[in-house]
C-alpha cells in the first residue's frame, strides 16, 4: 500500500481539499478527506488528444521518457507518419516499443495511408488493414480523416472505413481545414467526431454547433491556442489540448503543462481548463487513464501550487516515473526498421528551365501549415532564385525508388545561403529540401541519403545532420541527446538566414497536400483546394 497526501483537486465536483490518495496494485483504492495536509496540490495526469509521436523525432519510448517530465500520463497517437513509411507493420512497432515503458500511448488506425493519390508513399492501408488494426485492443480510434473531399463527396474507400470505426465503437478523428457552414455538417454527420485543425475562431464554432469536439492545437509548427482559447469558457465540455506536432527540443520545454499554464495565465476558470486537459480525451477516447478516483488505474501528478503549476511528481500505474524534473523512465533498447531506396543526386537534377511570364510560388507562413500561393514576374529568377526577394528553390525527392526530383519555388523560409534538408516530409515523408543553389540543395538531400533518414543543413562551409534511421523519421537514441542536436542543427538552419520559429518543422508540412494551398509533393507543384496539380510557370 502507498499513500500521497496533499490538495485534492476534485474536478467534476469543482471543489479543492486536504486528502490522502490511497493506492495499490496500481489502482486507487480510496480517498480520505483529511484536515491538514502539505500544500501541494494532487490532480490527474495530463494526456495529448492528438500527437504523431513520430513528429518528435523519437520512438515512443524516448518520447514517454521526456513527456513525464511535463505531467502527461498519455496520450492519443496517430502513427499514419510511420504508416505512410512502412504500413501495418510499422504501426505495430509503435504499439510494441510504446509497451516498453509504463506510459500510456493510445493508438489509431491510420484512416488515409497515402493521404493522397497525388504522391508516392513507401506503404498503403488499406480498408481491411484497418479493420485489422480496430479489433486490435492497443487501437482505440480511427485516426484524422484527412480526406475531407472524400467525406463530402461520398468516397466508397472514405465510408467503408468510417464504417468500421462504427462497427467497433470506436470514435472517428477529423481533419477538416478551413471547412465550415453545410460542409461541416455534411463532415460532422458521417460519424467524425473531432476537429484539431481550426485556424479561426469561427470555423470552430460551425463545427462546435455540429456536434463537433475541438481539440485546440500548439504544435511546433502550427500554433492555434491563441485564436482558439476564448471558446474554452462556454464549451469545457467540448475542447481538448493537443500538440499534433512536437520537435523533440519543444519537447524538452513542455507539453500539455504549458497550455494549461497559459489558459490560467489568461484567467480561464480553473476547473474547465483542466476538464480539457485531463478529463476530455480520457472519456472521449475511452482511454486506459485514471482520473484520480477510488478504483482508477494510479495515473496523477502532483504540482507546486495553482500559479506556477510546476510538476514535482508523476505517477502512473502507482510508479513514480518523474521527479523535479527528471525523468525516472530507464532508457530501453529500440530496434531500427526502415524503407529508404534512393540514389544520390546531382546539383544538375534540381536545375529548373526558367520560362518566360509569372512564376507561381509557394509562401510559407510562420507557425501554420497553410500556405499561399503567389505569382511573380518569371525574371526575378534568372538565376534560379533570388534572396533579395527571398525567392527559393523547393524540392522533393522520392525516397522509395529513384526518380526525378519534383522542383518549384517558395518564399519565407528566409535563407541567405546554403540549403535545410528532411525526410521529415508530412505525409509521405519523401525528401525535402529548400535552398539558395542548386549544389548546395544536392550537399544536403544527399546527407539525408547516405544516412538513410534525418535533418540536415549545409552553409558556410558546414554540414550538418541528425540522423533518423527508425522508418527514415525517427531516432533510437536518447531523447534528450536527440533535442540536443535538433537544437544545434535548428540553430544553424537560422543562422544561414531563416527567421522562421521552426524552420525544419515548417519546411516538414510543405509537402502536405491536404492542407491548403501550395503545396509540393514528389509528383509537382500542387493546389490543396483544387486538389490538382498545377504549373509553376503561366503565361
Amino acid at each position: 500500500m502507498k499513500q500521497i497526501s496533499g490538495q485534492y483537486i476534485d474536478i467534476p465536483n469543482r471543489d479543492i481539499y486536504p486528502a490522502v490518495i490511497h493506492f495499490a496494485n496500481g489502482h486507487i483504492t480510496r480517498i480520505e478527506k483529511t484536515t491538514q495536509a502539505p500544500e501541494r496540490y494532487l490532480l490527474p495526469g495530463f494526456v495529448d488528444a492528438h500527437v504523431h509521436v513520430e513528429s518528435s523525432m523519437l520512438v515512443p519510448s524516448e518520447f514517454a521518457r521526456l513527456a513525464v517530465v511535463h505531467g502527461t500520463v498519455g496520450t492519443i497517437s496517430d502513427p499514419h507518419e510511420i504508416g505512410n513509411v512502412l504500413g501495418v507493420p510499422g504501426v505495430e512497432y509503435m504499439i510494441d516499443n510504446g509497451k516498453q515503458v509504463n506510459f500510456k500511448f493510445h493508438f489509431g488506425a491510420p484512416s488515409c495511408v497515402p493521404a493522397t493519390p497525388f504522391e508516392t508513399a513507401g506503404a498503403e492501408i488499406t480498408v481491411d488493414d484497418v479493420e485489422y488494426l480496430l479489433k486490435k485492443p492497443e487501437i482505440n480510434y480511427l485516426a484524422e480523416m484527412m480526406n475531407w473531399p472524400g467525406v463530402l463527396f461520398n468516397d466508397e474507400t472514405v465510408y467503408a472505413k468510417i464504417a468500421k470505426a462504427k462497427a467497433l465503437d470506436k470514435p472517428v478523428d477529423g481533419h477538416a481545414p478551413g471547412v465550415k457552414g453545410e460542409q461541416a455538417k455534411t463532415y460532422a454527420a458521417a460519424g467524425i467526431s473531432t476537429d484539431h485543425e481550426c485556424f479561426t475562431i469561427e470555423e470552430a464554432q460551425d463545427k462546435l454547433a455540429c456536434g463537433m469536439k475541438i481539440l485546440i492545437r500548439e504544435g511546433s509548427a502550427a500554433k492555434n491556442f491563441e485564436a482558439l482559447i476564448p471558446l474554452l469558457d462556454g464549451h469545457h465540455e467540448k475542447i481538448m489540448f493537443c500538440s499534433d506536432d512536437k520537435h523533440p527540443d519543444n519537447l524538452v520545454e513542455g507539453h500539455i503543462n504549458l497550455l494549461v499554464k497559459r489558459a490560467l495565465d489568461k484567467g480561464n476558470d480553473l476547473y474547465k481548463t483542466l476538464q480539457a486537459a485531463c478529463i476530455n480525451p480520457v472519456k472521449h477516447y475511452h482511454m486506459n487513464v485514471g482520473l484520480l478516483q477510488a478504483n482508477d488505474p494510479a495515473d496523477f501528478i502532483v504540482v507546486n501550487d495553482l500559479n506556477d503549476f510546476q510538476i514535482l511528481q508523476t505517477w502512473i500505474n502507482g510508479e513514480l516515473v518523474a521527479e523535479n524534473g527528471q525523468t525516472l523512465i530507464s532508457k530501453v533498447e529500440n530496434k531500427i526498421i526502415n524503407n529508404f531506396d534512393c540514389q544520390p543526386k546531382t546539383a544538375e537534377q534540381f536545375k529548373i528551365d526558367i520560362a518566360s511570364g509569372q512564376v507561381q510560388v509557394m509562401e510559407a507562413l510562420d507557425g501554420q501549415l497553410i500556405t499561399n500561393l503567389l505569382s511573380y514576374d518569371s525574371s526575378l529568377i534568372q538565376n534560379q532564385t533570388n534572396t533579395n526577394e527571398d525567392i527559393l528553390k523547393v524540392t522533393v525527392v522520392n525516397r522509395y525508388k529513384e526518380a526525378a526530383p519534383a522542383v518549384g519555388f517558395i518564399k519565407n523560409i528566409g535563407l541567405k545561403e546554403g540549403a535545410i534538408a528532411s525526410s521529415v516530409g508530412h505525409d509521405s515523408h519523401n525528401i525535402i529540401a529548400v535552398g539558395v543553389d542548386d549544389e548546395s540543395i544536392a550537399k544536403a538531400v544527399n546527407l539525408i541519403i547516405a544516412a538513410k533518414g534525418g535533418v540536415s543543413a549545409v552553409g558556410k562551409g558546414e554540414e550538418k545532420l541528425l540522423e533518423l534511421p527508425v522508418a527514415g523519421i525517427m531516432s533510437e537514441k536518447d531523447g534528450y541527446e536527440v533535442a540536443s542536436v535538433y537544437s544545434e542543427i535548428d540553430a544553424f538552419a537560422k543562422s544561414l538566414g531563416s527567421p522562421l520559429d521552426s524552420p525544419f518543422m515548417t519546411l516538414s508540412f510543405m509537402a502536405l497536400l491536404v492542407i491548403p494551398k501550395a503545396k509540393m509533393s514528389d509528383l509537382g507543384f500542387f493546389d490543396g483546394e483544387a486538389f490538382q496539380f498545377i504549373d509553376v510557370f503561366t503565361d
